[in-house]
């Protein structure tokens, strides 16, 4: 009575414990381990297992969480076994039917007519009870044998053993759900750093384009845009052995502008033709290739890498085209020689995502190089036309000067020749009247002179006088008309003059010009129009105009008109010059104000008349100028030009 009433405090005490260690332990095999110390204090549990279903996994599978066997060897805890059918195992006998299974090894025997029962030693008592949970639905099985047959278990360790299954199936639900929460909070976590990472790349990736997209616009050293670029990929992926190789078609060589290695200080070879080497077998095939040691062996010994370059003990080996479309600008290679850095398929994604983006920064790179070697040739061009123009705006104003000058010169030489007959008929007179004086004196001192030679020798007075008068005005307004025209053309002075007046002795200083040819001027301005202008321009448009009618709008011998009106519409003047002459067709009118065209060319036009003419209307007068003409039907001038020069804005 005493020994059974110990049992009983020890069982309660055992169910008590299992009430503890359910709130207190959080894993199951701990909790089981604890069970199986509890259960041994009251019955003999050398041999003690459990066997639970899978609900998250596979139907109909178990995985032994806690077994503890004296013969039989203990089966994974993390390995799923799947459940025999009830013929075949007394585990699944229990877990199947959801009742208590106690055998005897006869019984145990017995039951083995269509093969084994069960796979592990057949035990002299073996005792199982289901584990359910409040909802009566199946969680495992608990187990208990021995091999021993002093050893068996009676029925009231039977009913115990089913107690503490129910105590056990309460403590197990709850720690199950402990630790589908765990596990569920494990996943979770673990599906959360995935994602960060995955985001944490997605930045890192980011930023690597935004960098090499800002160092391409940026890096005008080409060392230091590669010197960056393996920067950025090396924060990406391990790159310790790193190197661009770049392909030049128009050559087709392969040349290695960067090369960093731990085992080589520099690069094997710097340029090599394309056929070579594995930046060839890459470009070769236009696709990122991942290789190991072993592959890359067997790719040396099928022949697929000609002449490889560099050091061939690499562990791993990743190489990506530099691709825009369908050129190729180049290859980035990263190599391992060490076996704890090996290259994956996410890392080879990586770099050839990356290769592509630093094709197009290349690209753009090489582009904006071009386009800055254009620029700069364009300067130079730019400058070396600048001073050509200079030069030849130089040699125009030199030529146009010398024509102003030739213009003038020959003013003067037809000035002097008018003015040398006035001038010679004045001497001539002078010399008749000194010997009519002479011949009078010695009549007078021989008492000859009477009143008929006196009145005689008068007469003689009177008529040379009128003749060296006459001439000498003549002279005198010749040089006067010159002397004032020559002034205004050299002078760039504005002065107030009558337009008429003005005209008058332009032409007058033209007469020598004008003598001897059947052309005829006419002139039609009223004589009250004054000008606050250049006079020196006006004459000089006179006198091209003139000159190019005379020169090349009539044949020699040819006779003609011109005719000049000059009409005021209050602030501006409309001056009119025209001629009868031959005329121009309109593609030698298309040229007429070009500088040194002209039609007589080898006959004394220097192609600058027109020119000057356009120039002085334009510039000095800050006018316009328009011409008309047609073949037969002579030349057209229509000038408009400011009459006050001085209230014009600068």
């Amino acid at each position: 009575m005493e020994s059974r009433l110990r049992r009983l405090e020890a069982v309660q005490s055992m169910l008590l414990e299992i009430g503890q260690q359910s709130v207190s332990c959080t894993d199951i095999a701990l909790f089981l381990q604890a069970v199986h110390a509890a259960l041994g204090r009251i019955m003999y549990a050398a041999n003690f297992y459990v066997a639970l279903n899978d609900r998250d996994g596979e139907d109909n599978s178990v995985r032994f969480v806690y077994f503890v066997d004296v013969l039989d060897d203990a089966p994974d805890p993390g390995q799923l076994v799947k459940l025999a059918s009830p013929e075949q195992s007394p585990t699944a006998w229990v877990i199947l039917n959801r009742q208590p299974l106690v055998m005897t090894a006869e019984e145990h025997i017995s039951r083995e007519t269509g093969g084994a029962f069960g796979q592990g030693t057949v035990a002299e008592h073996w005792m199982g009870c289901p584990l359910l949970d409040q909802n009566h639905q199946i969680l495992g099985a608990i187990v208990i044998q021995s091999y021993d047959a002093a050893h068996t278990y009676s029925e009231e360790d039977q009913a115990l053993f089913a107690l503490i299954a129910n105590y056990v199936s309460s403590a197990l639900q709850g720690l199950q759900s402990m630790d589908r929460l765990e596990r569920a909070v494990r996943e979770r976590t673990l599906r959360l750093e995935h994602e960060v990472a995955e985001r944490r790349r997605a930045e890192n990736l980011q930023r690597a384009l935004y960098e090499i997209a800002s160092l391409s616009a940026s890096a005008s050293d080409a060392g230091v845009l590669y010197r960056r670029l393996h920067e950025i990929i090396s924060e990406l992926v391990t790159a310790r052995n790193f190197l661009i190789a770049l392909y030049h078609p128009d050559s087709a060589e392969i040349s290695i502008p960067y090369f960093v290695d731990e085992k080589d200080a520099e690069a094997p070879v710097k340029r090599f033709h394309y056929g070579i080497g594995m930046s060839s077998y890459i470009l070769q095939r236009k696709q990122a290739q991942l290789l190991d040691g072993p592959a890359y062996a067997a790719l040396r010994a099928a022949g697929e890498i000609d002449e490889p370059l560099g050091n061939e003990d690499i562990r791993s080996w990743m190489g990506a085209p530099m691709l825009l479309g369908d050129r190729a600008y180049g290859v980035i290679i990263v190599q391992s020689y060490d076996a704890s850095v090996l290259y994956s398929q996410a890392d080879l994604d990586i770099l050839a995502f990356m290769a592509s983006h630093v094709a197009v920064a290349i690209a753009r790179m090489q582009a904006d190089r071009a386009i800055r070697r254009a620029k700069d040739t364009l300067e130079e061009q730019n400058a070396a036309l600048n001073t050509a123009l200079t030069q030849l705006q130089e040699a125009q104003s030199e030529l146009v000067r010398q024509e102003k000058l030739a213009s003038l010169g020959r003013l003067v030489a037809g000035v002097a020749h008018e003015i040398n007959t006035p001038l010679g008929i004045c001497v001539t007179a002078t010399s008749h009247l000194v010997q009519e004086l002479k011949l009078t004196k010695e009549d007078l001192a021989a008492g000859q002179l009477d009143e008929d030679g006196l009145n005689a020798f008068f007469d003689t007075i009177d008529q040379s006088l009128r003749i060296m008068t006459t001439n000498t005005q003549r002279a005198a307004a010749l040089v006067r008309s010159f002397k004032q025209v020559a002034v205004d053309q050299s002078s760039d002075n504005i002065r107030n003059f009558h337009l008429r007046k003005y005209l008058d002795e332009v032409l007058l200083s033209l007469q020598p010009k004008l003598k001897g040819k059947p052309v005829k001027v006419e002139v039609d301005c009223a004589a009250d129009i004054q000008l606050d202008s250049f006079p020196g321009a006006i004459s000089q448009i006179v006198t091209n105009m003139v000159m190019n009618s005379l020169v090349h709008g009539f044949e020699e011998g040819q006779s003609g008109s011109i005719k000049i009106s000059g009409k005021s519409d209050g602030e501006h003047i409309q001056f009119d010059y025209s001629d009868d002459g031959i005329g121009m067709d309109s593609s030698l009118l298309g040229q007429l104000f070009d500088p040194f065209f002209t039609t007589k060319r080898g006959s004394g036009g220097s192609g600058l008349g027109a020119h000057i003419l356009y120039n002085l209307v334009t510039g000095p007068l800050g006018g316009t100028i328009k011409v008309v003409s047609a073949p037969g039907m002579g030349l057209h001038y229509h000038l408009r030009f400011p009459r006050d020069q001085r209230k014009k804005p600068a």
